[in-house]
């Protein structure tokens, strides 16, 4: 992992800063995910230790997640453990993975006890472990017993144990000497010799060192020089100098569609012309920053999975059901032949008699008067076949009529079905997935859930300004859709919506005032971004007058008809921070 002993290291250096704060909340925002708020002199922090198998990681923080109603067991333990503590120091064993942050605390019986968090950065194995003044763990946020580990066992009441570890040679502080014997030793690539042979490094580090080295190509330690090995060394001790005197150069790697892909304490070359690079001004602002999308998309989907679970299956049984009913409606198209066969048995009676299995007559609707041939019942007689007919026509037509309403309604509820699952996409907060939620219960998709306390609280829809100074507001979900729409909206503002496509309610403030053409195709833009073609190029948008736009008796939240509309072709943009109030 690029989160390796010495960008630990790194970490450990700016988290010094912490070092005699008070301990002043915990939080635990996710199942293996701790923040700790602390306050010194100079103002208030917050450590975030996350022991996610990939996500696991330890620093300083800006985000502020939200929490779950009822703090977990291992939440309330620190609470009782570490509230108002003193940070007395931050440990780290040579370049291993492992941060320990040793506080001061007071216990039950009013004694001042040295109270231990271990944070372990392991990627599967990583975990945060609470360890007493004996040094006896307390409490894990893994417990790892015998059925998982028989080399390690992690659980309350037992002495702690540091990882184990191999013995390698730590670049911080081993000569170059032994550092080059060491790999002349070796036989393979240097990389991966590198990895094998130092603590504390990561796969991206010894990659860079490489590149270096060897110019860009690929070396391997039976076949360097003298002066190969003399690159390497100055650029380990390059390395140390920045990492030691406080000199790095805390880089991100990314695509260039934007998918974060790596990090390090120093420039990355390796990656040429494929990878994008952008500077970050400190470890723990790099880390912030790479992780926070992917926790803040991990989290939701964990949360929404039951709701993304029961809007597709919902979608699949009411396609199945819209596929089953259009095969029904195909065959009633025939029910002009049941009334013409029910004619032509009423027109014929004298000739057919009962019993007959069949009627060969003149079918006089037909220029020529062709002979056709009619299947009938022996058991009935010739006017009961007749109206056998004339049912079978009277029914079709009665299917005929309930199967287009009930394919209508059904391709209404896949509309809103979409328009349902496409804000459950773009959910950011639990606030969003308790308003969905609340809406599925309301139309009766989910049980009505027994909530405790107050039901949760409707944020604002999301407010933008214009270039132009327009106020531009943007629904959260089909509730709040409606809600803009019809009630808070005035007639002469501007409505817009995606064409054909899933999306949000857009109004524009006007104010009484004509719109100018560039308000509205930006206003169009933050329309084609909540929607499902945020990541389309060209997308049309729909707008009109408030006024224009109804909502149709018993129609689904979210949905309405409009009128006297025109039609924009945007791209939604990369960035919403010039349009944030």
């Amino acid at each position: 992992m690029a989160l390796d002993g010495a960008f630990l290291y790194a970490v450990r250096q700016e988290m010094n800063c912490l070092i005699g704060a008070r301990v002043e909340k915990i939080h635990q925002p996710a199942r293996e995910e701790i923040i700790i708020s602390m306050r010194t002199r100079e103002g208030g922090y917050k450590v975030l230790i996350s022991a996610s198998a990939d996500r696991a990681r330890v620093h300083l923080t800006e985000v502020q997640p939200e929490n779950p109603k009822v703090p977990p067991m291992f939440c309330m333990l620190l609470r009782k453990r570490l509230g108002s503590g003193k940070l007395l120091a931050i440990r780290q064993d040579g370049l291993e993975r492992v941060l320990y942050l040793d506080f001061s605390c007071i216990n039950e019986l009013g004694d001042v006890v040295q109270i231990t968090l271990a944070c372990e950065i392991m990627g599967r194995y990583s975990n945060l472990i609470l360890i007493d003044e004996n040094g006896k763990i307390i409490d894990s946020i893994k417990r790892v017993d015998s059925e998982m580990s028989s080399k390690r066992l992690v659980l309350p009441g037992m002495i702690y144990e540091t990882p184990p570890r191999d013995e390698r040679l730590n670049f911080l502080s081993c000569t170059q000497n032994a550092l080059r014997d060491t790999l002349k030793a070796c036989s393979g690539s240097l990389p991966k010799m590198l990895l094998n042979s130092l603590e504390g490094v990561s796969p991206v580090l010894t990659r860079e060192w490489a590149f270096y080295t060897g110019r860009g190509a690929d070396c391997r330690t039976e076949t360097m020089t003298e002066d190969m090995y003399d690159r390497l060394l100055y650029a380990i001790g390059r390395t140390k100098t920045m990492l030691t005197e406080g000199e790095c150069h805390f880089t991100i790697a990314s695509t260039k569609e934007g998918q974060l892909k790596d990090f390090s304490f120093l420039p990355l070359h390796q990656y040429g012309t494929l990878m994008v690079t952008k500077e970050m001004p400190s470890a723990c602002a790099l880390l912030d920053h790479f992780y926070a999308q992917r926790d803040r998309a991990a989290r939701m989907k964990q949360r929404a999975n039951d709701l993304f679970r029961l809007l597709v299956q919902t979608t699949e049984r009411t396609s199945r059901r819209i596929s089953s009913q259009t095969e029904e409606l195909e065959q009633c198209r025939e029910k002009d032949s049941l009334r013409k066969k029910a004619d032509l048995i009423s027109a014929n009676l004298y000739r057919i008699k009962k019993g007959d299995t069949e009627a060969v007559i003149e079918d006089f609707y037909e220029p020529d008067c062709p002979t056709v041939t009619i299947d009938l019942d022996p058991r009935l007689t010739p006017p009961q076949n007749a109206q056998r007919y004339y049912s079978a026509y009277k029914k079709a037509c009665t299917a005929e009529k309930i199967l287009a309403e009930q394919i209508a309604a059904g391709k209404s509820e896949l509309l809103y079905l979409d328009s349902v699952l496409d804000v459950l996409t773009r959910a950011e907060t639990e606030n969003d997935l308790e308003q969905l939620r609340l809406e599925l219960s309301e139309q009766g998709y989910v049980r009505a859930a027994r909530l405790k306390g107050k039901p949760p609280k409707s944020l604002p829809p999301m407010e933008y300004v214009s270039s132009e100074g327009y106020k531009i507001l943007v629904g959260r979900n089909n509730k709040q859709n409606d809600k803009l729409t019809l009630k808070d909206a005035e007639k002469l503002d501007i409505w817009l919506h995606t064409q054909n496509i899933a999306g949000s309610h857009v109004i524009i403030r006007a104010g009484g005032e004509e719109v100018p053409l560039k308000t509205i195709i930006e206003a169009a833009s933050l329309a084609a971004y909540h929607s499902k073609a945020q990541t389309s190029a060209q997308v049309p948008v729909d707008y009109c007058l408030v006024k224009y736009v109804k909502k149709p008796a018993g129609a689904k939240p979210g949905m309405v008809i409009f009128s006297n509309q025109h039609t924009v072709y945007v791209t939604p943009p990369d960035d919403l921070g010039k349009y944030k109030k």
